[in-house]
């Protein structure tokens, strides 16, 4: 595959089963899995015009789905401007290692300037070392330990 040939495209309504399938991918790579309904609301959240819900994109080779990015702006009380959370990034395993990833968070790091909101950050799990490697390229790693209210 040639990664200069993908297409980078915003989800749309007839991505509906394409993106569930990527999205349950990456779900599993983390070991998790949600309800239906979940994957309905988020579903909505991508289609939605409220500028302060979540963008995706799908990653396209031809009619192939080689993988998917979510996104959102909130507010940040040190940045008037506001920051960029990338949530999610996959790669289906067949095409990894093939610059999509990177493609990707670049389209982010775009949309972010675009909006003047050049704060982009995201979270990753230690066991993600193939992640890790293309973070430590196009990313600073910061201090932070992250901490969830126990439920």
């Amino acid at each position: 595959m040639d990664e200069h040939a993908l297409e980078l495209r915003p989800v749309t309504a007839a991505d509906r089963t394409v993106w569930g399938e990527l999205w349950t991918g990456y779900l599993a790579y983390y070991e998790t899995e949600l309800p239906t309904q979940v994957y309905e609301t988020s579903f909505a959240r991508l289609l939605s015009d409220d500028p302060t819900s979540f963008s995706g994109l799908i990653a396209w080779s031809g009619d192939a789905a080689k993988g998917l990015v979510h996104w959102g702006r909130h507010p940040h009380m040190w940045r008037p401007e506001g920051v960029v959370y990338l949530q999610d990034l996959y790669t289906v395993p067949e095409a990894r290692g093939r610059g999509i990833a990177r493609r990707l968070i670049e389209a982010v790091y775009a949309d972010a300037d675009a909006r003047g909101c050049p704060h982009v950050y995201w979270l990753t799990q230690e066991f993600n070392y193939a992640g890790r490697m293309l973070y430590d390229r196009i990313g600073r790693r910061t201090p932070f330990i992250r901490y969830d209210r126990p439920l």
